[in-house]
């Protein structure tokens, strides 16, 4: 981050030919932002990277508009980093390298009864948009997603989950706190602990700190999970359909994801290499395109009020199918 840091001030130092004619928009962007710099050629360097983003925004968004995109960007509140900076920030899922798949689910047999599209929000399963802040939490979020989505179909009620419980505590099961970790290794953790507590009890602060779980704030507990079929799109849709929202991983490092607002998001230049832990709350088909609806933590200024709509059934794009799964209650 430091060395990204450096890249942002040389940047201001040759930020002579940053544009006077959006001195009003970087202003009113600032401020509705809440951005304060503590040093002018940071700002200058910060106003450089605006103005590009702000650039690649607009050349897409006119490419939209004649037919080359399925979906728009918006300038939000990431538009002063960097895709090194974003990537760094706000992503953190790690692979474990001993991961082990079970069984999974059954996917092979046909299911017609499956709804042609859900949407998990309209049942009451998904909690608020949450912002993960500069922590790379994000499987975190993801976890608890799955979780407070399974504890809403048992008991009836929905309530937040702490992700800060899961930074914090679980460790030993292979997880960094700020610097990375996997959602079954998040679930492993309240299988051996015998529960999570609620976000309200053990609100989120950002960064890791010692482990304060208290079992008389116990809110939820998992017995086991599942980790879906590898790659297995169709699986992933009757999981959703039959369990309700699902941990699944993605590749959020392409700038446009950062800075996408509406559309289905098709880029064939996504990857494999996931590095961001979501939830997939969804699924449908808009404007000839099949999507899944998936909650981000970026917050609500994120996306559309929080989510975005992924490519579904275009090769697993982003490895969206690849490492999906969800507790056991």
């Amino acid at each position: 981050m430091f060395r990204s840091l450096l890249v942002v001030i040389l940047c201001g130092l040759a930020a002579a030919d940053i544009s006077s004619e959006l001195d009003r928009h970087w202003q009113l962007w600032k401020k509705m932002h809440k951005k304060v710099y503590s040093l002018q050629i940071e700002e200058l360097g910060r106003r450089r990277v605006w103005e590009e983003n702000l650039n690649m925004i607009n050349v897409h968004n006119l490419e939209t508009s004649l037919g080359l995109h399925t979906y728009e960007l918006a300038m939000n509140h990431l538009g002063d980093l960097t895709t090194e900076e974003i990537t760094g920030m706000l992503t953190g899922t790690v692979v474990p390298s001993d991961l082990e798949r079970g069984p999974g689910s059954n996917s092979s047999r046909v299911n017609a009864s499956l709804p042609t599209s859900l949407d998990w929000r309209e049942k009451g399963l998904v909690t608020e948009v949450k912002m993960q802040g500069s922590c790379g939490s994000c499987w975190a979020f993801s976890a608890v997603g799955a979780l407070e989505g399974q504890l809403k179909k048992s008991t009836g009620v929905l309530i937040s989950l702490s992700p800060q419980n899961l930074v914090d505590c679980s460790i030993k099961y292979g997880n960094r706190g700020c610097n990375g970790g996997f959602m079954t290794n998040a679930f492993q953790y309240v299988i051996k602990n015998q529960g999570i507590d609620s976000d309200e009890a053990y609100p989120y602060i950002g960064k890791r700190e010692q482990c304060k779980y208290d079992q008389q704030y116990r809110a939820a507990n998992c017995s086991s999970y599942v980790l879906l079929q590898e790659g297995d799109e169709f699986g992933l849709k009757q999981a959703l359909a039959d369990i309700g929202p699902i941990s699944v991983a993605i590749d959020a490092s392409r700038s446009k994801f950062a800075f996408y607002r509406h559309g289905v998001y098709i880029d064939g230049r996504c990857t494999h290499k996931v590095n961001h832990g979501v939830l997939a709350v969804g699924y449908g088909r808009e404007r000839g395109h099949d999507y899944w609806l998936v909650k981000n933590s970026w917050g609500e200024n994120y996306g559309d009020d929080g989510y975005i709509k992924m490519a579904r059934n275009r090769h697993n794009q982003c490895g969206i199918a690849l490492y999906a799964c969800y507790p056991i209650m």
